[in-house]
């Protein structure tokens, strides 16, 4: 067990409030004023941690929070302070965490690949009138953007990326992922699994450290931009320049941008899954 003392943990604490705040901030403004953004919201709206709960601080497992009290329901009075009450929490998480730490491994161990993309999010909006984000202009018209589908087809591994593919574009993928074969296919170059990293961090709290939850948000937010840049979406007027991924340079700079994701998410996840391992060997049954 560590134990970290009432400055220590109350710092930590403040300066996790002060790092999310910055994400925080500007997601609440915008709802307040009614108005909706295709990057900056997507992590607080396709995602279902709510943002007061990514403010929270935790200390993880087996750490105990000297000077705490009534630290909140997850938590049990120690001698010293207050602890995650972590057999009660792998109790009823046990399954859950076994799924993840299951997925997590089988998606380390294999070679990433850097050949799709990011034509999933063409592939969203292939041969239909419906686009899921209407207040933008797209930077080619529908024809071309179906065109350039059907001349590279789609090379999706990642089932929550593929079910959101329109009903014509689905044959032309190479693969027809489901949730049934998602522990065989994820593969640690698409930017959605490494994007996924902040879903099974938060899935994990109050167990792992809320900093290695922000660790992961800030990759899915920083990978959520290139994935709307190399969509067939003009975001320019917001800030976001096209990745041309039609065009053989834009190709290449999106190689380099996956590769570059890939390379920050494998620490993320061999940690996620270092944490899994150590909550189902350590806590009892």
């Amino acid at each position: 067990m560590e134990i970290l003392g009432a400055d220590e943990w109350r710092a930590r604490a403040e300066a996790h409030r002060r790092r999310v705040d910055a994400w925080l901030g500007p997601h609440l403004e915008r709802r307040r004023r009614g108005e909706k953004h295709p990057v900056e919201d997507f992590l607080f709206t396709y995602y279902s941690f709510r943002p007061n709960r990514l403010q929270q601080w935790h200390p993880g497992a087996f750490v105990e929070l000297e000077g705490a009290r009534d630290h909140g329901r997850d938590y049990v009075d120690t001698e010293r302070g207050a602890t995650l009450d972590v057999d009660g929490l792998v109790g009823r998480r046990r399954s859950s965490i076994a799924w993840t730490a299951e997925l997590l491994a089988r998606t380390a161990s294999r070679p990433a690949q850097f050949g799709c993309f990011g034509l999933h999010e063409w592939a969203m909006v292939y041969r239909t009138p419906e686009v899921r984000h209407e207040a933008w202009p797209m930077r080619l018209p529908p024809d071309e953007v179906a065109g350039i589908v059907e001349a590279r087809g789609v090379r999706c591994s990642h089932f929550d990326a593929f079910r959101f593919f329109t009903e014509a574009a689905r044959p032309l993928n190479v693969l027809q992922p489901s949730r049934e074969t998602q522990h065989e296919l994820e593969q640690p170059g698409c930017l959605h699994a490494n994007m996924d990293l902040y879903k099974w961090a938060y899935k994990l709290s109050p167990l792992v450290p809320s900093e290695l939850v922000a660790d992961c948000f800030a990759l899915a937010r920083d990978i959520r931009a290139v994935d709307m840049r190399a969509s067939p979406y003009d975001l320019a007027d917001l800030g976001y320049p096209p990745v041309r991924i039609e065009t053989a340079e834009g190709r290449a700079e999106y190689a380099v941008l996956q590769r570059g994701f890939t390379e920050r998410a494998e620490p993320l996840r061999r940690r996620l899954l270092a944490a899994c391992e150590g909550l189902l060997a350590t806590a009892s049954v």
